[in-house]
């Protein structure tokens, strides 16, 4: 199915937009796993004023996100490949997990699924983004493939699900067609789905469901 392209924006629209979702982008992250933060409580957190009730390992989640927005932010336009990838999880997963950065080198377990993904290596990886990169389809597909293909690959220790966020919406503000942020009444949803990804394989029940969803734009 060919997901087509709900947004065309400007370079200057596209990274207005990021400017003003980012820190909802950030919170959809600490959602994601699960994490005991509000909405408030981040954008305080972002703002760069403490917050004494969130624990401390929660503050360096979303600051370790900040920085890999930052980084988006400063190399938009730059090109998206798997070394790109690998720093963006050297933000995100930063003091988190076993190495942060690179691929790991050995076995994970998911919670809630028997599937166990392969040890990534590089080359096979390499492969595997070129061609979602270069198949013939919109910019918001691709950004979609790239996000399932990075959360079950799960390609470093920890963070894949929040690296791929990001590298997908690289994709999206660089080719101005809006933002991927999941909201927070369909996050319950979402991980029912993504559960249910990882259990089979077949992702396009998810990646409809981030489509209709979870694209977000400007209406002009």
């Amino acid at each position: 199915m060919q997901y087509k392209d709900k947004y065309n924006l400007s370079p200057n629209e596209s990274l207005f937009l990021a400017k003003k979702k980012w820190d909802e982008n950030v919170y959809c992250g600490m959602r994601m796993e699960n994490r005991a933060v509000t909405f408030p409580q981040t954008q305080t957190i972002l703002n760069g004023v403490n917050v004494p009730s969130v624990q401390l390992d929660d503050i360096q989640a979303i600051l370790n996100m900040r920085d890999a927005w930052k980084h988006i932010f400063a190399t938009v336009y730059d090109p998206l490949t798997v070394e790109y990838i690998c720093t963006l999880n050297g933000f995100i997963a930063r003091n988190e997990a076993l190495e942060w950065g690179k691929l790991r080198r050995g076995a994970v377990g998911i919670s809630g699924t028997d599937y166990k993904p392969p040890v990534p290596v590089f080359e096979a990886v390499k492969a595997e983004l070129e061609k979602i990169l270069t198949e013939e389809s919109t910019a918001t597909e691709k950004a979609l493939n790239l996000f399932l293909w990075g959360t079950r690959g799960q390609f470093f220790w920890d963070g894949n699900k929040r690296t791929s966020l990001t590298a997908a919406n690289k994709i999206l503000i660089s080719s101005g067609t809006g933002i991927l942020t999941i909201v927070d009444k369909h996050m319950e949803k979402f991980n029912t789905l993504l559960l249910d990804y990882y259990n089979t394989g077949n992702g396009e029940e998810l990646k409809q469901f981030l489509y209709d969803n979870a694209i977000l734009g400007l209406d002009l």
